[in-house]
């Protein structure tokens, strides 16, 4: 079967009494869920939703994401997921430009999904717990899959870089199906007995992959966490047996420093696996000595659906390193014009394979840009080793990693420049010991305006999600700027601490 709900109609059919996904006090068995996802894809279809349309899943992590995720697929439609922290501004523009039809909602993200869609025209479903189940025990199940090819999209997931506006990578079928069974067979070796962390946000690349579709891929068990939160995590850990702990880099320091509870037990854990970001060698040490789990490094994007990277763990690992290219797919350093860098040369990492994806929803310029000649051009700089091991340095663009989130530039500069004092502003990322970058935002006011950094923050953090706003503030008198007028960057040095 090639539609990607496929992974748990099998795993329902070989695991069917296995607990599938856990959240607190809420487990359901692979036949559960199984039967959830039908009758979600009958819900979506009897209120219009046919096959290729997009539907839009504005959640946490919770059991019902794994519900309307696999019931969006069943029933042939393509999921947009949004992270369920951003405004109605973001949820809105995601819903205009993917011409969604139908969007879902929790609780907890209602009044901003609302207004979204009330401003574009899209139906709205709040799932509220109780009658989110009672509808769906009402509605009769789809019967089967829709059938899908495997270039049809399954997921579009909004990203961007510094410049413009966020772009919809579309991942096909193919792309998902495959990564994950890289993941699941190659990386994490994985198996039904298996209890993977469910820390990651299920709506990014990294969580649903490498967690949701693997653990359910395998006929394993996702023990699913809302909002991390290091001491939550930590019971996660010792009372659902997690023997796969998937993290960013600030979740591995949280828990490093975190107290360990009265007779914490954690000896089922076998793996751990980092990305998002460069883990410190530091912290990887500290976190294996302290938890008795060798740590793990790969290396993706949601352009690759993600996984491109990962150290094997059948290899020698080496910390620092995103380790070799996956099953399935190549790499290669380019120059600046797009020829092989020289042997021991930093360059940009291309990937070519199955996991590069389809194109940016209804942007053929810049899917052109980016992918040339089969290549996704990531505009990350890396070198490689004598073992063929490899090492990103750098990154051509300016997007801030932030506690594992992307926080694009370009649109927190567009807000402040909606404030009325601001005449000119940049936003760069600054280097902090627990989130590892901060966004922090260098302003110069129109003549004669005045406006406070508290002022400033409030403004921004009205308007986009709140890990987004810049707590960082800064005025000057003017931004340094080139002979063309383009503000740079590069020249602008920020003491997180000064002022």
């Amino acid at each position: 079967m090639t539609n990607l709900a496929g992974l748990l109609v099998d795993s329902a059919a070989a695991h069917g009494s296995r607990t599938a996904v856990r959240q607190g006090a809420t487990a359901l068995g692979y036949t559960e869920l199984d039967d959830l996802s039908a009758c979600a894809a009958a819900l979506l279809h009897a209120r219009g939703v046919r096959p290729g349309d997009r539907v839009g899943l504005v959640m946490p992590n919770i059991a019902h994401f794994p519900v309307a995720y696999y019931g969006i697929l069943r029933a042939g439609a393509v999921v947009v997921p949004m992270n369920p922290l951003l405004k109605a501004r973001e949820i809105a523009f995601t819903l205009r430009d993917s011409g969604t039809r139908l969007v879902l909602a929790a609780p907890a993200a209602q009044q901003e999904t609302a207004e979204a869609a009330a401003t574009t025209g899209t139906a709205c479903l709040v799932a509220e717990p109780d009658a989110f189940e009672a509808l769906l025990a009402a509605t009769e199940p789809m019967p089967g899959v829709v059938d899908r090819a495997d270039d049809d999209l399954a997921v579009i997931l909004y990203t961007s870089g510094t410049t413009g506006t966020p772009k919809g990578a579309g991942l096909t079928h193919h792309n998902l199906r495959s990564n994950t069974a890289t993941t699941a067979e190659t990386l994490f070796h994985a198996r039904p007995g298996d209890v993977l962390f469910g820390g990651l946000p299920l709506f990014h690349a990294f969580g649903q992959t490498c967690a949701l579709n693997t653990a359910v891929a395998a006929g394993a068990t996702l023990a699913l966490l809302p909002r991390f939160d290091p001491d939550a995590a930590l019971r996660i850990l010792a009372d659902d047996g997690v023997t796969v702990f998937l993290g960013v880099p600030t979740m591995y320091t949280a828990l490093l420093h975190a107290g360990l509870p009265d007779g914490f037990d954690a000896s089922r854990l076998r793996l751990a696996v980092s990305g998002g970001a460069a883990l410190p060698v530091e912290v990887l040490h500290g976190f294996e000595q302290r938890f008795d789990v060798p740590v793990l490094e790969g290396y993706g994007l949601s352009e690759t659906s993600p996984v491109a990277a990962f150290n094997p763990p059948d290899r020698p690992r080496k910390p620092g390193s995103i380790g070799l290219p996956v099953r399935g797919v190549e790499l290669r350093l380019v120059t600046g014009t797009g020829e092989d860098s020289a042997p021991g040369q930093v360059g940009e990492i291309a990937v070519r394979g199955e996991n590069v994806m389809a194109g940016y929803w209804n942007r053929p310029d810049a899917t052109a840009e980016a992918v040339r000649d089969g290549w996704f051009h990531t505009g990350d700089l890396a070198r490689v080793d004598e073992d063929g091991y490899w090492f990103v340095v750098d990154r051509k663009k300016d997007m801030i990693i932030r506690g594992g989130y992307n926080v694009y530039p370009r649109e927190i500069e567009e807000v402040l420049y909606e404030h009325p004092a601001v005449a000119e502003a940049a936003v760069v990322g600054v280097p902090d010991g627990l989130l590892g970058e901060e966004v922090a935002a260098v302003v110069a006011l129109k003549p004669r305006a005045h406006a406070t950094a508290d002022e400033i923050r409030e403004h921004v953090r009205a308007r986009v999600a709140a890990y987004k706003y810049p707590r960082v503030v800064r005025f000057t008198d003017a931004l340094p700027k080139g002979p063309t007028g383009k503000i740079l960057k590069r020249e602008i040095v920020i003491d997180p601490a000064g002022s």
